[in-house]
């Protein structure tokens, strides 16, 4: 029995139970281990013409329950007594890298294991290893053979062709792991189909087939079923987004879709990226039609499926897609720099490069659809919209210049869907602001008083009716130079919007103020209101949409729940309430107390907010309309 030659026992049983967290990855590696055999012969085969083709090669997976074994065989270049000594005799040494190295100058040559440490993961799922190997070209055939951490032997062995068969000698079940799941044909096939399905050589597994046994003139009373073997192969091969586009019809992309991600409908559209220079990848994206689901949950996990030369490194890989664009659906295949397992990827510039290029091209192609298929466009905007508008508020705007020129709004005068680049070119030279209105729908806003004055003099309004709308907007803040102005805002920047008041008017606004000091930050005369009595305007950063966002926030925020907006009540100097009002108060202060409660009231609801103390509104208004 020999030791290994540069690690101790602790530094095996680290690599076993701490660099892998899914047992199942043995498989992976294994068959990756395989495909790298067989490449070095077929390499071989090309440069000295032994006879050899592609198709003569594959890799085969045997189950002997019986012997709770599992054997993994490939018909490659096989090993001598001496490589199996240095590749598996010594932890972290990687045949497969020292023959890329040898050939670097050589294209096409795909070596997927070049980590060193991917075999000693079978010490994950099995008590025992022996690999029985024949190097091509050799007489002589070894076994070598392991039980882990204690060392290794390697003896003299039989085998007919070259190539390697590595036999695992599984562990047995307990109460938390199932060893014996994987003698099992459905979770082998399982697993190639996920991480392997991309191998460009046959994966093959034997299982059993029930036949008949009936010979001719039998009675089928006399019939009898047994079982026979025969080799299944289970890998797809060739993985779609390595074809030429020109090679693929619509009806392939959309059925990889649907069987990729378990999706009933086709994908609301498709990006096939080969990108060559700097860093070279394929790249297969998907834009759904539907959101996924718990999309804002703590839940939903975000990422495009990674692949290094066919083989799946990661399910998700969170780093390969912005957070903004989280529902995109599809998968990168690339070169990696690989640490010591392939579960774990060096978040290297090449990873980040082909991640900012993949945001790129995302934004490329839906900025083509707006501008040369507006409909279209919209359809995804009313699905992903959402998406995009929060990418703008999270991490502090960072992203806006990103996103801006892809988000819509409603237009109340052009009754549609437009951009802030179609706002703003419509905007006349004496127009100082883009003016927005926030509410629960299109229709409130349309009906908001503060609404009517902007409208009327020959401006627009875009409708914000997501809660995050506004938290976005204060990030962008502006547009082309052009500021954004809620129409709720004290001051609109439209002429004569607030009246002087007079000092006739002036005790009455005092007493009035007063009387809601808890509810107000002032009172004030307006003629932006049109038939409108009064409105709720406001003053500082925090505008009523945003204090309603604040107030239905879980109540675990105490802080946010005692955010307020500076609320103004503004009183229609050309109404006839005001007048009412200015009689009540010359003969009785007492009720205008009421009416000015009433009045808030009126422009709380206006706006969606809340009425503390319904029973007593209603107790008021019943009580006046009585007199």
């Amino acid at each position: 029995m020999k030791s290994f030659k540069t690690e101790s026992k602790r530094i095996l049983d680290l690599m076993i139970n701490s660099i892998y967290t899914h047992k199942e990855i043995f498989l992976r590696e294994l068959i990756s281990n395989c495909s790298d055999a067989i490449d070095k012969l077929y390499y071989k085969s090309l440069s000295e013409n032994i006879g050899l083709s592609r198709g003569d090669f594959d890799i085969k997976i045997k189950a002997d329950k019986a012997n709770n074994t599992l054997t993994i065989s490939d018909n490659g270049i096989g090993m001598t007594a001496e490589e199996l000594e240095n590749n598996l005799g010594t932890i972290a040494k990687s045949g497969s890298l020292a023959f890329k190295n040898d050939n670097a100058k050589k294209e096409d040559i795909d070596i997927i294991g070049q980590f060193g440490v991917g075999f000693y993961s079978v010490f994950m799922v099995a008590d025992s290893v022996e690999v029985l190997s024949k190097a091509y070209g050799s007489n002589e055939a070894n076994i070598w053979k392991s039980s882990g951490a204690e060392g290794y032997e390697i003896k003299k062995a039989e085998k007919e062709n070259c190539g390697t068969d590595i036999i695992l000698h599984l562990k047995s079940d307990s109460e938390d792991e199932k060893y014996s799941e994987f003698m099992e044909y459905y979770k082998l096939r399982e697993l190639i189909k996920r991480y392997s399905d991309y191998i460009h050589y046959p994966i093959k597994i034997e299982r059993e087939v029930p036949v008949s046994s009936a010979q001719n003139g039998e009675n089928e009373t006399d019939k009898k079923i047994v079982t026979e073997f025969e080799w299944e192969t289970i890998n797809s091969m060739l993985p779609l987004w390595k074809k030429s586009k020109s090679e693929i019809s619509e009806e392939e992309y959309n059925k990889f879709y649907k069987d990729m991600f378990y999706d009933f409908e086709d994908p609301f559209l498709h990006q096939h990226i080969s990108a060559e220079g700097l860093v070279e990848y394929k790249a297969l994206l998907y834009i759904p039609k539907k959101c996924p689901e718990a999309y804002f949950s703590k839940y939903f996990e975000r990422g495009l499926k990674l692949y290094s030369n066919g083989v799946l490194i990661m399910e998700k890989c969170k780093e390969l897609i912005p957070e903004y664009f989280g529902f995109v659906q599809g998968l990168v295949d690339c070169e990696l720099s690989l640490n010591i397992s392939r579960e774990m990827v060096q978040h290297d510039r090449s990873l980040q490069k082909i991640a900012s290029n993949i945001e790129k091209q995302i934004r490329k192609e839906l900025t083509d659809m707006l501008e040369n298929d507006r409909p279209k466009y919209e359809e995804f905007f009313k699905t992903f919209g959402l998406q995009l508008k929060v990418g703008i508020y999270n991490n502090w705007g960072m992203d806006k210049d990103k996103l801006q020129d892809l988000v819509m709004f409603y237009s109340v005068k052009e009754e549609k869907l437009i951009t802030f680049k179609d706002y703003v070119s419509k905007m006349t030279d004496e127009q100082k602001y883009i003016y927005y209105a926030t509410g629960p729908s299109i229709l409130s806003i349309r009906k908001m008083p503060q609404t009517e004055k902007v409208l009327a003099s020959g401006y627009d309004v875009l409708c914000m009716t997501d809660n995050v709308d506004e938290f976005a907007i204060k990030y962008v803040n502006s547009y082309e130079s052009k500021e954004f102005k809620n129409v709720t805002d004290g001051d609109t920047g439209i002429e004569n919007s607030t009246e002087t008041v007079s000092e006739e008017d002036k005790p009455m606004l005092d007493f009035i103020k007063e009387s809601l000091s808890a509810e107000v930050f002032d009172v004030r005369l307006s003629k932006k209101l049109g038939e409108h009595p009064v409105c709720l305007s406001t003053e500082g950063e925090i505008s009523i949409e945003m204090e309603k966002v604040f107030r239905n926030m879980p109540t675990g925020d105490p802080n946010a729940q005692e955010v307020r907006a500076k609320k103004i009540l503004e009183i229609n100097q050309n109404h006839a309430v005001f007048q009412k009002l200015k009689s009540i108060f010359a003969e009785n202060k007492d009720e205008l107390k009421e009416y000015a409660e009433i009045l808030m009231s009126e422009a709380k609801l206006i706006e969606g907010l809340p009425i503390d103390d319904i029973a007593h509104f209603v107790e008021l208004v019943s009580k006046h309309i009585s007199n």
